[in-house]
């Protein structure tokens, strides 16, 4: 009697590791990835599993030159992944991150530039940069992990790069947007220059919380984030429709989001205010999402 196969060929307590940090997140992506496959599944389960493990460490209470360490140490470890040695990984995400860059051809760059992301907001605090400087960090920290999923969801063409592309910049100006109070908190402001000068915004995070043209500098930002999710859901329709259903899920209860933002505003007095979506609307994403 053979042993039932294992998605990935991992071992079960490794991918029930991945799980668990994927559950344990409470991550709204959570619904596009468990309509996946088990092997497809279990692969965005390591990679989220990795992109939560180096945002804790560059988020981390610790020391700066501990935490540049840390990411690194990741560095090194993506590089032996790829080097195919003969001895296994000794830690459970390395295990399973190994079997889904066999499996799916997951580009080492992409790891790569999620890292430097990370590293972007551990070597100084990122405050008003300029456009080149957030695109990058978008396209490490976001977009790189599309480029990374849709290679998993089952489309490396030109269109899945161009979907993660638009998606990745379209979920991270929504994230900036709807962070902005704790990003300040932590001595961050991630909207870039140019804007709030033209719009008389002070570059002192904690003071742009109360500046009147943040209003402004905020729907400017949530307009651009809106062409590239319309970009993306319209590239979409280039792919295979199936390879698309979870990145679909994913960037429509991202744009749920980014509409509450909208409504609620960016005044001082709501900025704190956390925007809710209704149990119907995710309803409505999830319909509309299977629609080729």
């Amino acid at each position: 009697m053979h042993d039932k196969p294992t998605p990935l060929g991992c071992d079960p307590a490794d991918l029930a590791w991945v799980e668990s940090t994927v559950k344990q997140a409470g991550t709204s992506f959570a619904a596009g990835m468990r309509i996946l496959p088990p092997m497809r599944r279990y692969g965005m389960y390591a990679i989220y599993a990795f992109c939560r493990v180096v945002d804790d460490i560059a988020d981390g209470n610790t020391p700066l030159a501990e935490r540049t360490k840390g990411l690194e140490d990741w560095h090194q470890r993506v590089a032996e992944l790829y080097a195919e040695r003969a001895f296994p990984p000794t830690e459970a995400l390395d295990r399973v991150l190994l079997a889904a860059i066999n499996f799916f051809s997951l580009q080492q760059a992409d790891f790569d530039a999620v890292i430097d992301g990370m590293l972007m907001d551990t070597q100084t605090a990122i405050v008003a940069p300029d456009e080149k400087t957030l695109d990058l960090y978008c396209d490490r920290v976001a977009s790189a992990v599309g480029r990374l999923s849709v290679r998993i969801f089952g489309d490396s063409s030109e269109n899945g790069n161009a979907v993660a592309y638009h998606l990745g910049r379209a979920l991270q100006i929504t994230n900036i947007l709807r962070d902005i109070p704790e990003d300040a908190a932590r001595g961050r402001l991630y909207l870039p220059a140019d804007l709030l000068e033209r719009f008389d915004v002070p570059k002192d995070p904690v003071q742009a919380l109360f500046a009147p043209g943040l209003e402004q500098v905020a729907r400017v930002m949530a307009a651009r984030a809106q062409d590239h999710f319309r970009t993306a859901f319209a590239t979409m329709k280039l792919c295979q429709p199936r390879s698309m259903l979870a990145a679909r899920i994913m960037g429509a209860s991202y744009e749920s989001i980014l509409k509450a933002l909208c409504k609620r505003g960016w005044g001082a007095s709501v900025l704190r205010n956390r925007p809710h979506t209704s149990l119907i609307g995710k309803a409505k994403w999830f319909a509309l999402s299977y629609i080729p």
